[in-house]
């Protein structure tokens, strides 16, 4: 019988780790495609760069950053009693910075290639700056923001290297569905592991379609 709670767990872990995604990267987007100020192209590198980090080198800054002995972890431990190694929490925090490039990417591209001249006219008629960007703005670039929610959804789902340095692998608690097929293929249970693969795999497939619809040319 499959243990479903590889399952849940990660979807749970994905959902939360996306909407720090969409809510960080959209913000972001909108600052780096509006704003121009020193060192962007650097920090913009930044943070892009868990894009192309491997997984293990990512963890272990985490660990670096939010361990107990690490910059904050002390600090969150003593101020708000939060612990994030070797918890499902701490699971969601990797699976957050692995997947925000995706969200902004994608939203900075749809802001930037929203024209102009629609903000100006929003604003020559006395709209104030936030009725332009929730009237016109965010109604432009939604279809590149969901787009890249979704990429960085199935990311996150996908997450295993950095989850597993901070996380750990423990079954129940923080073993996600690719922590799974991993025991489960170190275990020689083919049945487990290909059934594992097969819910991973036509979740992930149906994601990338919904996004390539969203990012593909509109018809009229």
């Amino acid at each position: 019988m499959l243990d479903w709670d590889p399952l849940w767990l990660t979807l749970r872990v994905a959902t939360l780790a996306t909407l720090v995604a969409l809510v960080l990267g959209t913000a972001s987007a909108l600052l780096f495609a509006r704003v121009r100020f020193p060192g962007r192209d650097v920090l913009d590198a930044i943070l892009t760069l868990p894009m192309v980090m491997p997984p293990t080198v990512l963890g272990y800054y985490l660990i670096v950053v939010f361990g107990r002995n690490g910059w904050f972890g002390p600090w969150l431990e003593q101020t708000f009693g939060i612990h994030l190694i070797f918890t499902w929490q701490g699971a969601v925090v990797a699976a957050a910075i692995v997947a925000f490039p995706l969200v902004f990417k994608s939203a900075r591209a749809a802001f930037e290639n929203i024209e102009p001249t629609l903000e100006r006219a929003a604003r020559t008629l006395g709209s104030t700056e936030p009725a332009v960007f929730f009237r016109v703005t965010l109604p432009l670039a939604t279809r590149g923001i969901v787009a890249g929610t979704l990429l960085a959804y199935a990311r996150a789902m996908g997450e295993f290297g950095a989850t597993l340095m901070i996380a750990g692998n423990l079954p129940g608690r923080t073993q996600t569905l690719s922590m799974a097929v991993y025991d489960a293929v170190q275990a020689g249970d083919q049945a487990r592991a290909d059934m594992l693969v097969v819910v991973i795999s036509v979740t992930c497939v149906l994601i990338l379609v919904v996004s390539g619809r969203l990012l593909g040319p509109r018809h009229h």
